[in-house]
């Protein structure tokens, strides 16, 4: 029999611990979930107004207090100035297209989603938006179409792309058209469609928080929303049922619709709904362990400076370089396993990409 000296066995058992230390340390950055928030138009200048605006100069947002930042370039592939469905395209599939298009290349290729990985890999799904549920952000990652503007084909690939949780406005293109109210023109029922195939059609805030069931779609009216905050936290609770994890986008529209009216209030708002929305996931993510969490613009809008405020203005004085969107990079924060690899200056492409990777996929 060999002999092994003390001095061998302890040799070998601290590379064994090392081994074992070192293998434990990589598995702890594959997150099992993913939480995507785009505050849409949320430019470094709406998010300085919102500090400024809410904590105050001296305080922080809470996505202020996320341990990875970064910047990240937003061009599509026709212009140096992206509209919101190439940008959430390049968010969704990795790949930049033109101005207008929804996970399609120039040519009208179809392009696979992060959402659609996710599920393949047996993970349950959501999008979460104050905006309609077909707009171009949560469009772009359930559905395949040349234009933005097709609301009604955008609907109906709700439900075939299984998505679990879907919370946002925009009723009329799930429903038929009647001589009183609009509604889509052939005449489909998309939500006695879902149902049959056993969603949870909800249309207020009560409602949703009393479903109990793994697949809900909510199409809330203004008078009826619940907060952003209330749909992640609903969001989360139900796809956190699923032991192989899931993916969630979270949207706040508002800093893009400020930004276009040059409206100070209405972005400030949106940022902080969307910082108070944050909190919820990160208070999710610190007990779980296992979610990544990743805080970005799809484009700054309204190119918003911060100046010192005067006796119209008590918390700052707005300037805005106009009421478009603008070429101007975004920031990028990160928190949880795997958040690591997006610090630095990152194209939009390689948001999903690194999601994909981190989960031991590929893209397109």
């Amino acid at each position: 029999m060999t002999r092994y000296s003390p001095l061998l066995r302890r040799t070998t058992i601290l590379l064994t611990l090392l081994i074992f230390a070192a293998s434990c340390c990589f598995a702890s950055q594959i997150p099992k979930s993913v939480i995507l928030f785009i505050g849409d138009g949320m430019g470094v200048g709406a998010i300085t107004a919102a500090r400024c605006a809410g904590p105050g100069p001296d305080g922080r947002l809470v996505m202020d207090g996320m341990p990875v930042t970064g910047f990240l370039l937003t061009h599509s592939a026709n212009a140096l100035v992206t509209d919101s469905a190439a940008a959430a395209t390049a968010f969704a599939t990795g790949v930049k297209t033109n101005n207008g298009m929804i996970s399609m290349t120039p040519d009208g290729t179809r392009l696979r989603t992060i959402l659609e990985v996710a599920r393949e890999l047996g993970k349950s799904t959501g999008v979460v938006t104050t905006d309609g549920l077909v707009a171009a952000t949560p469009a772009a990652f359930y559905a395949h179409v040349h234009n933005r503007g097709q609301g009604d084909d955008i609907a109906a690939q709700v439900v075939p792309s299984r998505i679990n949780v879907a919370f946002g406005g925009g009723r009329g293109s799930f429903v038929p058209k009647t001589e009183t109210e609009g509604g889509r023109a052939d005449g489909r029922d998309l939500l006695a469609e879902a149902q049959k195939r056993g969603y949870d059609v909800v249309g207020n805030a009560e409602k949703m928080h009393k479903s109990k069931s793994d697949r809900i779609i909510g199409l809330f009216a203004d008078s009826s929303n619940p907060s952003l905050a209330d749909m992640t936290a609903k969001a989360i609770a139900v796809l956190s049922r699923n032991p192989r994890g899931f993916f969630l986008m979270v949207e706040h529209s508002w800093p893009d619709k400020g930004g276009h009216g040059n409206n100070r209030d209405q972005v400030v708002k949106g940022v902080l709904e969307l910082d108070a929305a944050l909190r919820k996931a990160l208070d999710f993510a610190e007990s779980d362990g296992q979610t990544l969490i990743v805080v970005t613009a799809d484009h700054d809008t309204g190119g918003l400076a911060v100046q010192n405020p005067d006796d119209k203005n008590p918390f700052l004085k707005p300037q805005w370089t106009g009421g478009g969107h603008t070429g101007n990079m975004v920031g990028l924060y990160a928190f949880g396993p795997g958040s690591g690899r997006f610090s630095g200056t990152h194209d939009n492409t390689d948001i999903p990409r690194i999601f994909a990777d981190l989960w031991g996929s590929k893209l397109n």
